[in-house]
């Protein structure tokens, strides 16, 4: 039964053709195709709302140089909210909660904002693995322990966003399975668990979208630090 548990996180496959490419692909087709005409529907009118504030939000403490992510960051935002609310439907598959998957979204972006800072403004990128006003004796010490946390920054966003969905969707399958276990014997008990459940998944709705900004708006700290 417990490895049961942790089935619903492999990578399903058909005649030994992995599928998780038509897992992250499939997203971008449900997404509406903006029209040419002056009054769009209400979906368009919402995702273009949405996508407004949300920028504007993410780059108010930007300066201008980095406001040339604004295209990626937005394009990110709505492909990890969008994989991350389909994966809680009913015999589907989350993507986002393989660790490669999400180390491939971190470390190719935390590289590329590091390359930016140290090549326009070294000193200041540099500047970074020291604080201003450290005693002597501990800049060695500092330096490594920042040089420690400036290449950890890429993990931890691929095990942030790994380890909240992976908990949500087995503490989800958890109580969902003491319900039909309750059911039979202890129906009021089952029918309060049930409760619990719905307000679990609700819970995981939140979830799914915080975790996505979360990982967008850290790589726009990151940035931040560089440009």
């Amino acid at each position: 039964m417990m490895a049961s548990f942790f089935d619903q996180f492999a990578s399903p496959s058909f005649l030994g053709v992995p599928l998780i490419a038509i897992a992250i692909v499939l997203p971008w087709t449900l997404f509406p195709t903006p029209s040419s005409r002056w009054l769009n529907n209400r979906l368009i009118t919402l995702q273009t709302w949405f996508i407004n504030r949300f920028t504007n939000q993410l780059l108010l403490p930007l300066s201008t140089g980095g406001h040339k992510w604004a295209l990626l960051f937005a394009s990110l935002m709505v492909f990890l909210i969008t994989i991350n609310m389909l994966g809680l439907l009913p015999y589907t598959f989350t993507p986002t909660t393989q660790l490669s998957l999400n180390m491939g979204f971190a470390m190719p972006l935390w590289l590329a904002t590091v390359i930016i800072g140290m090549r326009n403004q070294p000193t200041v990128a540099l500047g970074h693995l020291l604080p201003e006003g450290t005693p002597i004796p501990l800049i060695p010490v500092l330096i490594i322990i920042e040089t420690i946390s400036l290449f950890i920054r890429p993990l931890a966003l691929g095990v942030r966003l790994t380890a909240n969905l992976t908990a949500g969707h087995l503490l989800i399958q958890l109580i969902a399975t003491a319900v039909f276990v309750l059911l039979p014997m202890m129906p009021t008990v089952a029918i309060l668990t049930a409760a619990v459940l719905f307000l679990l998944t609700l819970l995981e709705v939140a979830v799914a979208m915080i975790q996505a900004y979360v990982f967008v708006l850290l790589l726009s700290l990151y940035l931040q630090e560089n440009v």
